[in-house]
């Protein structure tokens, strides 16, 4: 029978007709290949140490830009360190030398230090000195003293038991003789003395002219006195003159009272005078006051105890600066004492004091004048009649005209008054006559 395959009939229905790779599932989409992810030559890897040192090609971005600055900031740093270490390591040495310097001056400086003076300098590191307790020595000095500044006679501080140089006294003058500079003037002046005007007019040509007019001594040819000595009973004025002296000049004063001359060292006295001199030859122009110079002053005799040595050659050496081999220029020396009979001949001789004045006890006119510079601040009652003091004849002087004032203001104080009474001068004047006359009151320590 030729019976054909219908038309309308799929061949898949048949099982002989299926493809063997199962392409009867749903066929893929079509994707493009992906692009290659380098354009050009593929350049091959380097292997071995040339590639490992190779280092590869940076372009600079602000990002490297910032890190290369901050490198270099350490770098800066890093350097800077490097620096500061090494000169620690090369000071350090340095600076415990220095410390071991300042251990030993701070062990030095919590021990006693003798004072001494430097009689020649040897080297730089040794010197002999002497002090005024025993002998001289070879002494070393310590690193840390100014080497600069050391020079023969000054004075220098001393280690208590080795004797070294450990210091410099700064003050090239004596303390004692800056001690006697009088910085602040007195308030007294030639008004506050009562009476004395011939005294004043001698002092003043003997002391203030030279200083301060020395061409008048020159015209006229002759040389100007080179000091002057004011004696007389005590409370008379000297010291208070000296006072009026030191408030009325420009020149520097310098006061000295005789019992300061006396040292304990051997040697001492002597050195402070040399030194008082020298002080005021270099203050010049300057005027020297010496009080109570009877204590060193005193006539020579064959003395048995080393302290009146002692003192003698203390007053040997104030001849030797008051007429001396070197000439005292602008100095002017003016002594005080109350016993000029027991002072040496050749203290008073011409040429080294040329002028001797004279305080004697007030009279009439100058008692008159003393009690008005005493009362003139005194509150006085209608009573009081000082003429009656003025003319007694009890020997007044003017330290008792001050004593009696000063009593009767106190007697008036004493009773709550305001004004001081005829009454009151009249018992004071009793109590300093008494005292004066017959001493201290009997009992008065009992």
């Amino acid at each position: 029978m030729g019976q054909g395959t219908p038309g309308g009939m799929n061949r898949q229905g048949f099982p002989g007709d299926r493809k063997p790779d199962g392409s009867d599932k749903k066929d893929k989409k079509f994707e493009p290949a992906a692009p290659p992810a380098r354009v050009g030559r593929k350049q091959r890897k380097q292997k071995g140490s040339e590639a490992a040192a190779r280092l590869p090609t940076v372009t600079p971005l602000t990002k490297c830009k910032l890190r290369l600055l901050k490198l270099e900031r350490i770098k800066d740093y890093l350097l800077m360190e490097e620096e500061f270490v090494a000169n620690q390591e090369r000071l350090k040495p340095q600076e415990e030398k220095a410390e071991e310097d300042r251990s030993k001056l701070d062990d030095l400086r919590g021990s006693p230090m003798s004072v001494g003076n430097l009689e020649e300098l040897i080297d730089e590191n040794h010197a002999i000195v002497s002090s005024s307790v025993g002998p001289e020595y070879y002494v070393g000095i310590l690193s840390f003293v100014d080497k600069d500044q050391l020079e023969p006679g000054c004075a220098i501080l001393m280690h208590n038991k080795v004797l070294s140089v450990v210091g410099l006294l700064q003050d090239d003058v004596d303390p004692m003789v800056s001690v006697m500079k009088v910085e602040k003037a007195p308030l007294e002046s030639y008004a506050d003395i009562g009476g004395l005007d011939a005294q004043i007019q001698e002092i003043k040509e003997a002391v203030e002219l030279p200083l301060t007019h020395p061409e008048l001594y020159e015209d006229i040819g002759i040389k100007p006195p080179k000091g002057v000595i004011l004696y007389g009973e005590p409370g008379t004025g000297k010291t208070l003159l000296a006072k009026a002296v030191a408030n009325s000049t420009s020149a520097t004063f310098l006061r000295v009272v005789g019992s300061e001359l006396i040292q304990k060292y051997l040697g001492d006295g002597p050195k402070l005078v040399r030194e008082l001199f020298r002080v005021a030859d270099d203050l010049s122009p300057s005027i020297v006051f010496i009080d109570e110079i009877d204590a060193v002053g005193t006539k020579r005799y064959d003395a048995h105890s080393g302290g009146e040595r002692e003192i003698q050659r203390t007053m040997l050496e104030l001849l030797n600066q008051l007429d001396g081999f070197d000439s005292r220029g602008d100095v002017k020396v003016i002594l005080a004492t109350n016993r000029i009979e027991s002072l040496d001949p050749a203290l008073l001789r011409p040429g080294r004091i040329d002028r001797k004045i004279e305080f004697p006890l007030p009279d009439i006119k100058t008692r008159r004048r003393i009690f008005q510079i005493h009362t003139s601040r005194m509150t006085l009652a209608d009573d009081v009649n000082l003429e009656e003091f003025v003319m007694t004849k009890d020997e007044f002087s003017g330290a008792d005209i001050k004593a009696i004032c000063t009593e009767a203001g106190l007697l008036a104080l004493r009773e709550r008054r305001m004004k001081v009474t005829h009454a009151d001068f009249k018992k004071a004047k009793e109590k300093v006559m008494f005292k004066k006359k017959e001493g201290v009151p009997e009992g008065l320590y009992m």
